[in-house]
């Protein structure tokens, strides 16, 4: 589902009026959307992969909102969340918004503020995405490093002179220099900042 990378809001509701709602809202805005009559049928279809949100009914039939909430983080699918809710249900969804949600949406409710919500959650799932590819190339750039170099990025990242790091080695300052060259050549950075800033973002 979802192959071609265009965002797309799943929506689990058990009520079929409201799905058909949310259905038109969101296609009359150009929006990717497929509905669910309950948590397991979501479950079911949904194939982590493309860009895409959830938007939640907090009472479902079955396993409920939060369970569903729950199941997700349990098996790491990290898809943003917005949960839909009645007045009574506000302190359920704000203990959802702590789970890890995006936000919620009390019905009755505005279409433009909706949207607004959507979009965020988009946004957010972009940022995730964007975070998970970086993590994820740093990863190949350190896997591509010899032990040595390793050695000497370590040394490098705690602020260690050439010197020291030749002393501690047991090597010559001309060889800590061209490791250091070679490390820092195949991590893609330019300076022990931005070598830092990089393993800041990988273990992020």
């Amino acid at each position: 589902m979802n192959e071609a990378g265009e965002p797309t809001a799943y929506v689990v509701d058990d009520d079929e009026s409201i799905r058909s709602l949310w259905r038109w809202l969101m296609e009359s805005n150009g929006i990717a959307v497929q509905t669910f009559a309950s948590a397991v049928e979501f479950i079911e279809a949904y194939r982590p992969g493309g860009p895409a949100c959830l938007i939640l009914d907090v009472r479902l039939p079955g396993m409920s909102g939060l369970e569903l909430q729950e199941y997700l983080k349990a098996r790491e699918v990290d898809i943003p969340i917005v949960f839909v809710t009645g007045h009574g249900d506000v302190p359920t969804a704000v203990s959802a918004i702590k789970g890890g949600a995006v936000d919620f949406i009390q019905k009755p409710f505005s279409y433009r503020e909706v949207l607004s919500i959507i979009e965020r959650a988009f946004a957010r799932d972009a940022q995730a995405r964007a975070k998970r590819a970086l993590q994820s190339e740093l990863g190949e750039r350190l896997a591509a490093l010899t032990e040595r170099e390793r050695e000497v990025m370590t040394r490098v990242v705690e602020g260690k002179p050439n010197k020291v790091i030749a002393d501690e080695l047991d090597i010559s300052v001309k060889t800590v220099e061209a490791h250091r060259a070679r490390m820092m050549e195949k991590m893609g950075v330019g300076s022990v900042a931005a070598l830092v800033q990089a393993l800041m973002q990988r273990s992020a």
